[in-house]
């Protein structure tokens, strides 16, 4: 039976018993266009980076992806932050009520896991990019932080909206690890495609400077794995990676890419 009939007997059978059918992923009708905001869309308006507020802009852009950065604090509370330090708070020494010392910009306080992920499934059209963000204390603080991560992700049933990516190979295993066949990338330019599909990774996520040498393009389809570029910013840059077919492009600047997008319709 096809699944576009068993989805449709399973749902009939549902109706007839009385119950709500269950949702099926694919009733997520993801983004079909390159487009990963980076920390969410905030430059444009002036929002924080990594708030929700950015998380909701994306949304509303029509990005593909959202990507958004992770990390722990001293109690074990999973925030959402790019730096080491929150508004000049460690957030790894610290706890959480400290770093609610502290707002954003536009009011927000930082955002934790579970609140991003929460806002983030209101939609069904924009991925979350999760990045699992290494604190430099320890690798097992790192791989502690990773299962928090992944079980809170299962817990609120985001798997579908949740890829992952991140600058540790074992944060990246252990993603694997724990929820077999989520979609993890590498982001530190320094595996062989090889290696990557040997590990059971989506793809690469290297700085498109990585990608100007070697044939990293033809290469990736062959196997089957994804590229994305990190973090372009610039027209020229964006056309050139366009050029060459790739799968996606983290950018700050999503609407000069959607631009450049539409023109080339």
């Amino acid at each position: 039976m096809t699944n576009s009939i068993y989805g449709l007997a399973m749902a009939a059978l549902f109706t007839t018993i009385g119950l709500k059918a269950p949702v099926m992923e694919n009733t997520l009708t993801w983004k079909k266009n390159q487009v990963i905001a980076h920390r969410g869309a905030w430059k444009k308006k002036g929002l924080p980076e990594n708030s929700i507020a950015s998380l909701k802009e994306a949304i509303k852009l029509g990005c593909y992806g959202s990507e958004f950065d992770v990390q722990m604090t001293s109690d074990s509370i999973l925030v959402v932050n790019h730096d080491a330090d929150f508004l000049g708070i460690p957030i790894a020494t610290s706890t959480y009520a400290q770093l609610l010392e502290k707002k954003l910009s536009n009011g927000e306080h930082i955002p934790t896991l579970e609140a991003y992920l929460k806002a983030g499934k209101k939609q069904k059209g924009t991925k979350l990019i999760l990045e699992l963000k290494p604190a430099k204390v320890s690798g097992e603080r790192d791989l502690q932080m990773t299962r928090k991560a992944v079980a809170m992700v299962q817990q609120l049933g985001a798997g579908a909206w949740v890829d992952y990516i991140s600058f540790s190979y074992a944060m990246g295993e252990e993603v694997l690890a724990l929820q077999p066949g989520a979609k993890v990338a590498y982001l530190n330019g320094d595996a062989t495609l090889e290696k990557l599909i040997f590990s059971g990774f989506y793809g690469a996520d290297y700085h498109f400077s990585v990608y100007k040498n070697g044939d990293w393009f033809t290469k990736s389809k062959a196997l089957g794995l994804t590229l994305n570029a990190w973090t372009v910013n610039t027209a020229a840059d964006m056309t050139w990676l366009l050029d060459q077919d790739i799968e996606f492009i983290t950018t700050n600047e999503p609407e000069l890419l959607f631009e450049l997008l539409q023109n080339r319709k």
